[in-house]
């Protein structure tokens, strides 16, 4: 059976990380996502791994190790990007997908499979992205890891459209099945 970690980002005592408004918080929004994307896997006969079920930060060492005891296939991190710290609305908006700079092959090309799903779903935004699909970073949840990893920044959480979508009844159900068709193309399996 495939094994798929789903990392769902920041907990709540993060400082940041929510919409100006406060109405969407990253620490609960990426774990409704995580539900999610875990139960649509599931129905696929993936094996889902939620890394973080509780609601306190979990230090990135503690992710890590969780994350390299699992023995899966892959691992997705799911975030909310910003442009700025919180405060005030900007004009970023978006999905981008993040490879450790030394990312295996199959690291970069489920990256590409993201992001070509969220261009056909619509989510591309107004941010750069390289032609090859993925951006490059040093996230310790992409270089602390064994397994491929893929860090994903779902829209911008201080951008007043997306967080409008994002809150919206589909913007959870659009994001999931995003990450799901990259998932399923990247095993080869038939939707």
């Amino acid at each position: 059976m495939r094994k798929v970690i789903i990392d769902n980002g920041h907990g709540i005592e993060t400082p940041g990380k929510r919409s100006p408004d406060g109405r969407l918080r990253e620490w609960a929004w990426t774990r409704r996502l995580a539900a999610r994307l875990a139960e649509l896997l599931g129905g696929h006969g993936i094996e889902a791994v939620i890394l973080v079920p509780e609601e306190r930060d979990v230090p990135l060492r503690e992710r890590c190790h969780r994350a390299n005891a699992c023995d899966a296939d892959v691992l997705l991190s799911l975030h909310v990007n910003a442009a700025g710290d919180g405060s005030r609305w900007h004009g970023a908006s978006g999905f981008s997908a993040f490879v450790a700079p030394k990312a295996s092959d199959d690291a970069r090309r489920l990256a590409a499979l993201l992001t070509a799903e969220a261009a056909k779903a619509g989510l591309a935004g107004n941010r750069y992205t390289p032609p090859e699909g993925y951006l490059s970073a040093c996230f310790a949840i992409c270089t602390g890891t064994r397994c491929p990893a893929v860090l994903t920044e779902n829209l911008f959480q201080d951008n007043r459209g997306d967080v409008d979508f994002l809150l919206s009844p589909s913007g959870i159900e659009t994001v999931a099945r995003v990450h799901l068709d990259a998932i399923l193309k990247f095993f080869n399996i038939r939707p």
